[in-house]
């Protein structure tokens, strides 16, 4: 059985004319009355009754007819599939990201992806930015979304957006309600910080604003993990840290309330990375709307 004896035999279910069924495919009659004829044998039955009047299918070709319908339609969509994989317009993305990532840039992103290349498949993995560029590195992601610029030229990236960091403290710490703090105050009260290799950024940033202010933080405890820094400020007088985006979306039981931090204010710097030289299409179409979408690179304004 072959594909262009299908492509004849649907062209003359539609038509019921082998004239106009002959030029619509560009045959000549004769040619469109063999590829029938040998269609017939394979399967072993007829699929057209033809007299000098009339073009019909049998009840066989009815049957037949759908299942043909759906053949040639799938092996249409396997070429096109083929095509767009070869220009690049569908596959699979890998993208890291972070919190900040995911409710400020991501969004806006995943929709033009979805509007202009709906082919592409997009998975996510949530991780901090230590992890993300390890997993980089090893070509498990494709694309990260990381806080501070990656180091080395193995990898290129770009600036989207600035954060403020804050302090997140529980419902019953003296700093739950006051609208501000300022970061010299943290020399009093013990922190809980992350490991540095997680974020080196968002570390930096911390402890050269603890720098600037002239103290030395009480690190109390080292914990990666946000969530548990959370559930930790809300059972015990412990200050954490986090960026503005991540402090306002702090939700459930914990009530933990962040505290603005002045005199200097630390912040973040969110950047989409890549391997250099080694992007897919898919890949590459994912970063065209990233430019397209983000956000112009600048930093939140403080509200306080």
């Amino acid at each position: 059985m072959e594909f262009r004896h299908l492509e004849s035999f649907l062209a003359i279910a539609e038509e019921l004319h082998f004239g106009r069924a002959a030029a619509k495919l560009h045959l000549a009659q004769p040619s469109l009355s063999q590829h029938l004829q040998r269609l017939e044998r394979s399967v072993g039955t007829e699929l057209v009754a033809r007299t000098s009047h009339e073009v019909r299918l049998t009840p066989a070709g009815e049957a037949f007819r759908d299942q043909a319908r759906a053949i040639v339609a799938q092996v249409y969509k396997a070429g096109q599939t083929a095509r767009e994989a070869a220009a690049g317009r569908s596959g699979t993305v890998d993208v890291g990201y972070n919190f900040a990532a995911g409710q400020h840039v991501l969004p806006a992103v995943l929709t033009k992806m979805h509007t202009d290349h709906p082919n592409v498949s997009v998975t996510l993995h949530e991780m901090r930015t230590g992890p993300q560029l390890q997993a980089l590195r090893a070509g498990d992601v494709d694309v990260a979304m990381v806080y501070g610029r990656p180091v080395g030229a193995e990898f290129e990236s770009r600036p989207l957006a600035k954060f403020p960091l804050v302090a997140v403290v529980g419902p019953g710490h003296k700093w739950a309600g006051r609208p501000g703090a300022s970061f010299s105050e943290l020399a009093h009260e013990p922190c809980i910080l992350f490991g540095r290799e997680q974020c080196p950024a968002m570390y930096d940033s911390i402890l050269g604003a603890a720098s600037s202010s002239g103290i030395t933080l009480n690190v109390e405890y080292e914990i990666d993990d946000p969530g548990a820094v959370a559930i930790m400020t809300s059972v015990k007088p412990l200050v954490g840290f986090a960026s503005t985006l991540r402090g306002r979306h702090i939700s459930g039981n914990v009530r933990a309330v962040p505290v603005r931090l002045y005199d200097p204010v630390p912040t973040v710097e969110l950047f989409v990375a890549w391997l250099s030289g080694k992007t897919s299409p898919a890949a590459d179409l994912f970063l065209e709307c990233v430019e397209t979408q983000a956000t112009v690179p600048g930093e939140e304004p403080l509200q306080v």
